[in-house]
This record gives structure tokens, C-alpha cells and sequence, in this order.
């Protein structure tokens, strides 16, 4: 999964997969500005309860081509009048296409640091084992090169991060790569919040499920092919199974967290602005009137409202 996706010549991401409308998938940030006009309330709250402090950062991790934080940008947040924007992004290709006005590293900085660290849709394309029960036992299953591509192999017994009954059959990732992210985010904050945001389940729901209902392949707006078909040449998404990272964090949907920080105010706004100006029809008015549907989309309990929001709170 690592190689498919992130390898420097031939990876997904490397060659020009993405998330947007002329991408291969459409994540919030893609519907419209008001998901990132949210996330700005929500990073001045941060900063509100932290005394306002100078110096607060940012860091938007897994950052793609830079819509959340033109978004996040244009709404204006205080917390970045003395602040500043880090887009991280691995793929150089995706970074080249960031808005003026961020910092576009390739990597998490060192920290310590006070402010947030988002990511949208990331931990579900981090690298994770797979294991299968097999006579009553977890098994790894590893990947290999057969006649016509590459080929599943079960290999040696292993235990998974979290009690799990083996009944034959059974398939669970194993996601340790995204519980180590995890972990150095959190390291990495001295005062603030980590929020992430996916799509999640739990590692014995994954066990209760076919394979394919958890694990996913994406392109060009149309699901993929297996895994392993064509390595490198479409998107590969896990759910993440909250169970397997670090404990301490809050849980709720989307459309409960956008709710929270305003997104009916906002739409609001909007209505009352598009009722001023729609006779005149010009680009503020239509701005405004996209919010109504903007909304219904971010916050839908069949889709992107029925994510999962995670987040931790570090320091006094």
C-alpha cells in the first residue's frame, strides 16, 4: 500500500491522483469553502481557550492540493493574524499547487508547538498489515509477485492490537502505522488540539464484515478494482478502526462537530444574504446561496456528515 501510493515514481499520489472534482474523489474540503469557514471557528476557539496566545500554528497534514486551506484562508481565522499555516503534504506534485500564504513542507514539523493539527482523510490511506483467521488463529497475510501480479500469501501467526475471536474466515487490518502517527501529532503539540477526521469502525466490526465493505479502492470518482490490480493506478482507503489508536480522544459525527461550531449560522448568513442580493446575481450572491448546499452535503447522515470527528486536547 505504501509503494501503490506513495512511491516517488510510480505511487498514486505521485502521478497525479488527488481528491477534487478533476481528482479521483471528492472529500469535504472539495464540496465548497464553508467546510474549511467552519474549521476557522473551530481553530479561534482553540486559540480562545488557550489565552490567545502568539505564534499559534496550524499544521493541516495530508494537505492535497491545498483546498481546505484556501478555505481555511479566506475565512480569515484571528488565530493566524500572528499565526501560521503549515500544509504538509508528501506528494511534491500536490504541493506545487498550495496557495500563496501557507508553509508547504513535506513532512510534520518537530515541534513542540501551540496551536492544531488536522487531517482530513488521511489515516485511512496510511499503510496497515492485514491479518485473516485461519483454524482459529490470526494469520499475517502478505503480498507477493504471482504469474499474472501480485498475489496474497498467508504467512506466520500473529496477534492482533486488540482481542479479536479468530473465526475462520475473518479478515482485520492491522493499523499501526496510523496509531504511530497518532502518536508523534500528539508529541509533536506542547498546547492545543489534534482533530482527525474519517471514516471509522472498530476492529471487531471489521471481523464481522466482508473485507470490501472496510477496505476500498477509488478512481476517477468510480470504485476500483481489487487491492492489488493495478498498483499505483488507483486510490487504496482503509476505515480506521479507533480501537488501535491512542486513547484520550473525543468522538462525535460530522455533521454533530460542524453543527457545534456554526455551520447554521453560517448557512444563515448566507440565506439572508443571497434574499439581499439575488437580484443583482453577482458573485457574492451566489457564494452565498451555495452554502444552503454546501451544507446538506457536509452534513449528511448517509455520507460525509456520518465521518468521524476524533479529537485530542494537550496541555492546560
Amino acid at each position: 500500500m505504501e509503494a501503490c501510493l506513495y512511491d516517488p515514481a510510480d505511487g498514486f499520489y505521485t502521478t497525479g491522483g488527488a481528491a477534487g472534482r478533476r481528482g479521483d474523489f471528492i472529500t469535504s474540503p472539495e464540496v465548497g469553502p464553508l467546510f474549511g469557514t467552519v474549521l476557522a471557528r473551530w481553530m479561534d476557539s482553540v486559540w480562545e481557550n488557550l489565552g490567545r496566545p502568539r505564534g499559534f500554528t496550524v499544521v493541516e497534514a495530508g494537505a492535497g492540493r491545498g483546498a481546505l486551506a484556501r478555505s481555511v484562508l479566506a475565512a480569515g481565522p484571528e488565530c493566524l493574524s500572528e499565526g501560521s499555516y503549515l500544509a504538509v503534504e508528501r506528494s511534491e506534485l500536490l504541493r506545487s499547487e498550495h496557495p500563496e500564504g501557507v508553509e508547504s513542507p513535506a513532512d510534520l514539523p518537530a515541534g513542540p508547538l501551540t496551536g492544531v493539527v488536522i487531517a482530513n482523510e488521511l489515516l485511512d490511506n496510511l499503510a496497515f498489515g492485514l491479518l485473516t483467521a485461519v483454524d482459529g488463529a490470526w494469520h499475517q497475510i502478505r503480498v507477493d509477485e504471482g504469474g499474472d501480479g501480485l498475489v496474497e500469501v498467508p504467512a506466520e501467526p500473529l496477534e492482533p492490537p486488540v482481542p479479536v475471536e479468530p473465526v475462520d474466515g475473518a479478515r482485520i487490518a492491522v493499523q499501526d502505522t496510523a496509531s504511530a502517527w497518532v502518536s508523534g501529532a500528539l508529541s509533536m503539540l506542547e498546547r492545543g488540539s489534534l482533530a482527525l477526521i474519517d471514516y471509522c469502525t472498530t476492529t471487531a466490526e471489521m471481523a464481522s464484515q466482508p473485507p470490501g465493505e472496510w477496505l476500498r479502492t477509488y478512481v476517477e470518482h468510480e470504485r476500483g478494482g481489487a487491492p492489488l490490480d493495478s498498483p499505483g493506478g488507483q486510490d487504496i482507503t482503509v476505515e480506521v478502526a479507533t480501537d488501535q489508536l491512542p486513547a484520550g480522544a473525543s468522538a462525535m459525527s460530522q455533521a454533530d462537530f460542524l453543527t457545534r461550531h456554526g455551520i447554521g449560522e453560517l448557512v444563515e448568513e448566507g440565506r439572508l444574504a443571497w434574499s439581499e442580493r439575488a437580484g443583482l446575481g453577482d458573485l457574492e450572491a451566489i457564494r452565498a446561496r451555495s452554502r444552503a448546499i454546501e451544507a446538506e452535503a457536509l452534513m449528511a447522515t448517509d455520507g460525509l456528515g456520518a465521518f468521524t470527528v476524533l479529537e485530542w486536547v494537550v496541555g492546560p
